[in-house]
């Protein structure tokens, strides 16, 4: 099977990896192609990236592997309140080394990927041959350093402020609880439909937002909690990069992000460009026009997403995936690595702690770990009790589509709840205004076809043979073609006059 162990310490992790080879594993990579790791936007999994693996321009010329993190998809791990974004990129590390993977193009989307990926660089530079970020993720703090473009505009003002982005967070984090503590299918249809519309934004598919939902309701029902409670975590306690760990990026970096994107606004990457200074050649910034949130599941951005990377990574030199055994060994490596870290956070501790776990590049401090340890298990206590929104067959009971508007909080496609009158009510009013010509939901009073015109036309009606062509119907018949009609409809004579 396609995992990856990291038994090390008190921490377990089976990360679950997919790849475009024949075998489905890196056995199958073609040498002659450069590798391609792709981490998976926040609450999807690897299964979400087929807009990747399936276009021709990716999976022909690259080999393409994509892990499926912590929490997420077919991976399983152990809850640990130390989880961040440092883990994740130890964790990708481990994978690499334990897997042999050559230097590769690192791609991410999203708050979770950008994250990692960025991390990874500055820990490991010599696994990576260039960094594509698709959306720029806003800090959740506030950051008081400002920054300034290369026209001379200052990047930390404008329209979305700090405070303006914690109205979102603010937002995000009451409909995680609500997801959480769903008491009945509607209100957790309604969640995840604040969910969906806030990462995604209103304009949405309506097969893309069913997709999604249904999805959500398979893979973190309410009786899986914990691990939304692991995933608010991740996204609520994050920590910024500093000036320093974003000068340790010497890699070629590209940017995608969308201009529309209203919980992680554009100057939020454009600030990231301009404080990649040590990035080689210059950080490249590609502000997709009219897009909003992830960029590499709605149809239309993803196509042109892809396209943008396909020629950043043709301007790159070119690289071969032989499979060879990493020239230091892990200990080693990782530990040099904690030293790296050290000297980022300033704090030699962390240079002593076991070098073969992933939770050892954990920045979480003592009082966050216990508070995020706290929140997972409040989660699991009673979760398996929680509602189930999932039929005997383990799909959800219904698409978001079928459902009913009935409910006074359902918005429309403004974001804003009209009141409406119940189901049945529209359903009186529909039939009273109903035009006379229309047919009727129910029997009318009055029988319209009796019984005897029905017996009337069964009589009338004409013998016929669809064999014969010759069969023909006569209202009178008299003297000798009384003989060629019997003859031609097969019948006796007194068949004939009893008609």
């Amino acid at each position: 099977m396609p995992y990856v162990d990291l038994p090390y310490g008190e921490d377990y992790a089976s990360l679950w990896y997919v790849t475009n080879s024949a075998t489905g594993t890196v056995g199958g990579f073609n040498p002659d192609k450069p590798t391609v790791i792709m981490l998976h936007p926040i609450f999807l999994d690897s299964t979400w990236l087929y807009a990747q693996f399936e276009d021709p321009r990716l999976h022909e010329n690259f080999n393409i592997i994509a892990f499926d993190a912590r929490c997420a998809g077919r991976t399983v791990s152990r809850p640990n309140g130390k989880h961040d974004h440092w883990t994740d990129a130890a964790d990708v590390a481990f994978a690499c080394q334990t897997l042999w993977l050559p230097p590769a193009h690192i791609w991410a989307s999203e708050s979770f990927g950008t994250n990692a990926a960025l991390r990874l660089a500055a820990l490991f530079p010599e696994m990576c041959l260039s960094i594509t970020l698709l959306t720029v993720p806003s800090p959740t703090e506030y950051v008081s350093a400002s920054v300034t473009n290369q026209h001379g505009r200052q990047l930390t003002s404008g329209v979305f402020t700090p405070n303006r982005l914690r109205v979102y967070f603010h937002r995000f984090e009451e409909i995680l609880q609500m997801w959480s503590t769903a008491p009945d299918l509607d209100t957790l249809e309604h969640a995840l439909m604040e969910v969906v519309t806030l990462l995604l934004g209103p304009d949405i598919h309506v097969d893309l937002m069913d997709d999604l939902v249904a999805y959500f309701q398979m893979k973190y029902p309410p009786f899986r909690r914990s691990n939304i409670a692991q995933l608010a975590n991740l996204i609520m306690n994050r920590t910024a990069l500093s000036a320093k760990e974003l000068a340790a990026v010497t890699q070629p970096v590209l940017l995608v992000h969308g201009d529309k994107n209203e919980i992680h606004p554009l100057e939020y990457a454009e600030r990231m460009k301009a404080e990649l200074v040590n990035a080689h050649d210059g950080a490249k910034l590609y502000v997709m026009k009219g897009a909003q949130g992830y960029l590499n599941v709605v149809p239309s951005c993803a196509s042109l997403a892809n396209q943008v990377f396909f020629k950043f990574l043709c301007r790159q030199p070119p690289a071969r995936s032989d499979l060879r055994p990493p020239s230091q060994a892990m200990y080693s490596r990782m530990e040099r690595a904690l030293g790296r870290l050290a000297e980022f956070a300033g704090d030699a501790t962390i240079a002593e702690r076991d070098p073969l776990s992933s939770m050892s590049f954990s920045r979480v401090t003592p009082d966050v770990e216990k508070s995020q340890m706290a929140h997972i298990m409040t989660n699991a206590k009673g979760q398996l009790r929680a509602l189930s929104p999932l039929g005997a067959d383990g799909r959800p009971m219904r698409k978001y589509s079928e459902r009913r508007h009935d409910h006074w909080f359902q918005g429309d496609r403004d974001g804003i709840s009209h009141a409406s009158s119940s189901h049945y009510e529209r359903i009186a009013f529909h039939r009273e205004t109903m035009p006379i010509g229309a047919p009727m939901l129910e029997g009318p009073s009055k029988e319209l076809v009796t019984h005897d015109v029905i017996h009337d036309n069964a009589i009338r009606r004409p013998a016929y043979n669809g064999v014969n062509p010759n069969a023909v119907e006569k209202l009178v018949i008299k003297g000798a073609s009384m003989s060629r009609v019997a003859a031609a409809t097969n019948l006796p004579i007194g068949r004939l006059f009893s008609s």
